[in-house]
């Protein structure tokens, strides 16, 4: 493994801006839950342990849950009795079967089908696994539908389907778009399944206990290794050559077996492989590939206190205002937001009460991560904008508008918090662009990777003849969220890509592996 940076984990890191505080810039909770990973790769003897959230109990207590309800501009909206139970039906709590677990796994670890052999809806893993065990979720107009639709047909108060839907965004396919409903309620059940809770450590200690399984079982790692090229000899990947700079000695790599390029689509055809080894209509799609959507802007705040809940917000008592998303009044709020990022390609508004931002509050209950006496930490704090390539005003657009947006979001978040301008004692904040600087496989700084719609979804992530991890290039294939099913650090496309080099002969996995039943 090839590792251009001193560190290996990509936007799986941890660090500390300043002594006594650690913060998350790329991935925070623990998606992963469905994953077979656990079981196979037993990451727990290499060291994997999560630090679950105190108040899983409480998200169970249906009560509790309808008094918290959700943020609006006019205070909480509670929690109707419909929409507890139609979303535990979704979650499959009150269903005779239970699928949940299931479901995410047909969702996201799955190969794609090839294209040609899924002749009908029935031949989809997910569908195969509602029809079987969720006839209550099922219908025959799921697969067209929103997931707006789903909540529409499930829930009740429209402060809670913009609230799920928000999350659903911010999680994987955003939810107005068509054929998406299951996939967009997926990213954020996987979140649910979970706990909302994190790794211990983090989720750099996540990416370790994958590396120190890996080299328990052989493999080699090196660290500030940059590949320059992807050798292709008689229309077969060879090796690779490593740049000048790199630490090995050795610059060039000869593969036994197959290269796995861990890189995006897009750098490992127009950059990695030379333009003689593919045809330009080829290079010309791949050009073509969106990255709409998942590129956020992430703030971290320390505080002299812990921010506190306004008078409208009397409901949410004594509890921080923290882990909340505001201002779910309605989904005209979200969709708009929407049409600015993916359509407009403009920053978006930042009124705060037009402005939709999410407060992760992944730091609320682990003391490890702000050990400075008397000082709260709030870290990610995320607000979704456009992808550097795509904005209008230019690939540095959202820099320049630092100050003005890190002034908005304090703004904002005072609407809920009133405390939070007097408190502020330490401020950072990351755009998509110092994303992608920092960590190169975020392009677009985008854990997408590549847009969540129907059409670069499954079977066409990112092009039907790429949609199985094999390349035109014999011995090539492809391991980065760029394909099926994009990120979220499921490890769901090493997973996925295992069935095709079990197929092609390029792997042998022992008792440890079983594959997907789809």
């Amino acid at each position: 493994m090839l590792e251009e940076r001193p560190e290996i984990g990509g936007a799986q890191e941890n660090t500390e801006p300043m002594a006594g505080v650690r913060i998350d810039p790329g991935a925070t909770y623990l998606y992963a839950a469905a994953s077979p990973g656990f079981e196979q790769l037993e990451l727990h003897k290499h060291g994997f342990h999560m630090s679950w959230n105190p108040r899983i109990g409480e998200m169970r207590d249906a009560e509790i849950r309808k008094r918290l309800g959700n943020l609006t501009t006019d205070g909480v909206a509670p929690l109707t009795d419909k929409d507890v139970e139609g979303m535990e039906t979704l979650m499959g709590l009150n269903t005779k079967y239970p699928f949940l677990k299931d479901l995410l796994r047909a969702v996201y670890w799955c190969p794609p089908h090839p294209p040609e052999m899924q002749g009908s809806p029935e031949d989809v893993p997910w569908i195969q696994v509602l029809k079987e065990k969720a006839p209550e979720v099922w219908s025959e107009s799921l697969p067209d539908m929103t997931y707006f639709d789903l909540l529409d047909e499930f829930v009740e108060t429209e402060p809670f389907k913009v609230s799920n839907a928000a999350v659903a965004w911010y999680s994987g396919a955003a939810p107005h778009w068509e054929g998406m409903a299951i996939q967009s309620f997926a990213g954020a059940a996987s979140l649910m399944l979970g706990g909302a809770s994190t790794p211990r450590g983090g989720m750099h200690a996540y990416a370790h206990s994958i590396a120190r399984c890996a080299l328990a079982h052989g493999a080699r790692i090196r660290t500030c290794c940059p590949v320059d090229e992807i050798i292709i000899r008689e229309g077969r990947a060879a090796g690779v050559r490593l740049r000048d700079n790199a630490a090995w000695g050795g610059k060039t790599i000869w593969a036994d077996k197959a290269v796995l390029s861990g890189v995006d689509v897009k750098k490992t055809f127009l950059e990695l492989v030379g333009a003689s080894h593919t045809d330009p209509s080829f290079r010309q799609r791949i050009k073509d590939i969106s990255y709409k959507g998942g590129s956020i802007y992430v703030a971290h705040m320390l505080l002299a206190d812990v921010p506190r809940y306004g008078p409208a917000f009397e409901p949410r008592g004594d509890e921080p205002a923290s882990r909340t998303i505001y201002p779910c009044d309605s989904r005209e709020i979200l969709l708009q937001q929407i049409a600015d990022v993916d359509s407009h390609k403009v920053t978006p508004n930042l009124d705060p009460d037009k402005m939709l931002w999410i407060s992760v509050g992944a730091k609320l209950d682990d003391p490890t991560t702000c050990t400075l006496p008397g000082r709260f930490l709030e870290s990610p704090f995320y607000f979704m904008v456009p992808a550097p390539e795509y904005h209008a005003d230019g690939a540095e657009a959202v820099n320049k508008m630092k100050p003005e947006i890190d002034a908005a979001i304090i703004r904002a978040w005072s609407q809920v918090a009133p405390n939070v301008p007097d408190n502020l004692v330490a401020y950072w904040s990351n755009s998509p662009y110092d994303s992608e600087q920092r960590n190169t496989g975020l392009i677009a700084g985008n854990w997408y990777a590549t847009r969540h719609c129907r059409d670069q979804w499954w079977n066409q992530r990112p092009l039907p003849e790429l949609s199985r991890y094999r390349t035109p290039i014999d011995g090539l294939y492809l391991c980065h969220q760029t394909s099926h099913p994009g990120g979220l650090c499921l490890m769901a496309v090493p997973y996925n890509l295992m069935h095709i080099l079990i197929d092609d002969g390029i792997a042998e996995p022992g008792d440890w592996w079983y594959p997907s039943p789809h």
